[in-house]
C-alpha cells in the first residue's frame, strides 16, 4: 500500500511539473499560491526537487557513475525495493535497494526496446521482496540508449506511469547531455580547424629569419627561437576551450615579434591595453587569427609601411578589444561573403570561425563587428562580457 501511495504522489508531481511547463511560469506561480500550505503541495514540490536531483547527474552522460547517482537519488522518491539503469548492450550500470541477486536474470531481458515491458522476476527465496519490473527506455535524439528498471514486489499501474514519467526527466537529460556533446565536438573542430590555418609560409618564414639572425646576431636567434617555440606551444595546446585575455595578448606579442624579425621597419605596433580587462575570460584563438589577418591584408599585400593597433578596454560589465590596420580593406560584399563561409577557399576561415563561435558561445549581439572598405583599411570590434556563468580558463 505504501508503495501505492509514494507512486501516486510521484506521478502527480511529475504531472503538475509538466503542466507546468506547459501553462507557463505565471500559471504555475498561480498554483503554488492557491495550493503552498496543503500536504499535498508540499510533497509536489519535495517530488520535484527530488526528481530534478536524480535526473541531473545523466548531464553528464549515461555512464555507471551518473547512473549510480541517479538511481540512488530515484528510489527513495519510487519508494520501490530495487532500481537499476541499463545501457543497451544488457549491461547494468547501477543497482540500488535489495534482491540484486535478479541482476543477472534482469540483464538477460535487457534488449532495447522502445515501449514499456512488463517483467516477472520469479525467485526461489520466499522473503525477496522483488517478483515484477517494469522496464522504460531511456532515449535521447530519438535513440534508445538504456533502460531504467523499477522493481518491486506486485505489479502496479501507478508504478508503471510513475516509472515512465521518471524515465522521461532522466531522458530529458540525455537529450541535453547529447546536445552539450555535439556543441563541444563542434567547438574542438572550430579550433582544430584555426590551428590548421596558421599559415605554413608564417612559420617557415618565422624561422627562416630566425636562421638569418644566427651568424649575425645570436642573442637575437635565441630570443625569437624562444618566442617562436611559446607561440607555438601556445596555439597548439589541448587543454580547455577558454583562455584569458592576458594569455591570448601574450601569445599575440609573440606573433608580432616574430612578424617584426621578418619586416623590419615596415611593420609599426601600438598596444594599448587597460589592466583591469587582462583576466577576463574568451574563447581561445579568437584573437590571434584576426591579427593575422590584419597582417595578411597589409605587409603581406602591400610594399607601403603598415601600421597595426590593438586596443582593449574596460567598458563596464564587458571588456573591448578593437584591431586595426591601414591595408589594402575589403569590399563590404566580399567581406559579408567572408562570414557567411561562401567566399572561397583561399580567403581562410578565420573571421568566420571567430565570429561563429563567438556567437556560439555568447549570443548573436556578440558578434564581429568589422569596418572596412576599398583601400580603406579594416577595423574589427569584438566585445565579450568579463563574466559568464559556466565560463572559464583553463588553470595555470
Amino acid at each position: 500500500m505504501t508503495v501505492l501511495v509514494t507512486a501516486a504522489l510521484v506521478l502527480a508531481g511529475l504531472a503538475v511539473f509538466a503542466l507546468g511547463a506547459a501553462l507557463g511560469h505565471g500559471a504555475a506561480r498561480r498554483q503554488q499560491e492557491h495550493s503552498a500550505d496543503s500536504d499535498v503541495a508540499r510533497t509536489t514540490f519535495h517530488v520535484l526537487h527530488t526528481a530534478s536531483l536524480a535526473a541531473a547527474p545523466l548531464r553528464a552522460g549515461l555512464t555507471p557513475e551518473a547512473a549510480r547517482k541517479a538511481v540512488r537519488r530515484l528510489r527513495p522518491l519510487l519508494g520501490t525495493s530495487a532500481l537499476a539503469v541499463a545501457v543497451a548492450d544488457d549491461t547494468v550500470l547501477a543497482w540500488d535497494g535489495a534482491a540484486e541477486h535478479h541482476r543477472d536474470q534482469l540483464a538477460a531481458q535487457l534488449a532495447p526496446s522502445p515501449r514499456t515491458r512488463i517483467l516477472p522476476l520469479p525467485c526461489d527465496e520466499e522473503d525477496c521482496p522483488v517478483r515484477w519490473g517494469v522496464l522504460v527506455p531511456l532515449t535521447a535524439d530519438g535513440r534508445t540508449l538504456g533502460t531504467l528498471a523499477v522493481l518491486g514486489g506486485a505489479e502496479s499501474t501507478t508504478l508503471v506511469r510513475a516509472a515512465e514519467e521518471a524515465a522521461r526527466r532522466l531522458s530529458a537529460e540525455l537529450d541535453l547531455a547529447d546536445l552539450d556533446r555535439a556543441r563541444s565536438s563542434a567547438h574542438e573542430a572550430e579550433v582544430r580547424a584555426l590551428r590548421a590555418q596558421i599559415s605554413p609560409h608564417f612559420i617557415y618564414n618565422s624561422l627562416a629569419s630566425i636562421a638569418s639572425f644566427v651568424r649575425t646576431d645570436p642573442e637575437r636567434a635565441r630570443e625569437l627561437l624562444q618566442e617562436f617555440a611559446d607561440f607555438t606551444r601556445y596555439s597548439f595546446r589541448r587543454d580547455g576551450d577558454f583562455t584569458t585575455l592576458a594569455e591570448e595578448l601574450r601569445s599575440i606579442e609573440q606573433y608580432l615579434e616574430l612578424a617584426r624579425a621578418r619586416f623590419g621597419r615596415r611593420l609599426r605596433v601600438t598596444l594599448r591595453v587597460a589592466p583591469e580587462v587582462l583576466p577576463v575570460t574568451l574563447p581561445f584563438l579568437c584573437l590571434q587569427p584576426l591579427v593575422e589577418n590584419a597582417l595578411k591584408h597589409g605587409l603581406e599585400e602591400s610594399v607601403d609601411r603598415s601600421s597595426v593597433t590593438i586596443v582593449a578596454e574596460d567598458e563596464g560589465t564587458e571588456a573591448r578589444v578593437v584591431i586595426e590596420d591601414n591595408g589594402i580593406g575589403m569590399e563590404p560584399e566580399r567581406l559579408r561573403a567572408i562570414l557567411r563561409g561562401t567566399a572561397g577557399p583561399s580567403t581562410g576561415i578565420g573571421l568566420s570561425n571567430v565570429d561563429r563561435r563567438l556567437r556560439q558561445v555568447y549570443g548573436d549581439d556578440y558578434g564581429l563587428v568589422i569596418e572596412t572598405g576599398v583601400g580603406a583599411g579594416t577595423k574589427i570590434t569584438v566585445r565579450v562580457p568579463k563574466f559568464r556563468p559556466g565560463i572559464q580558463a583553463p588553470p595555470r
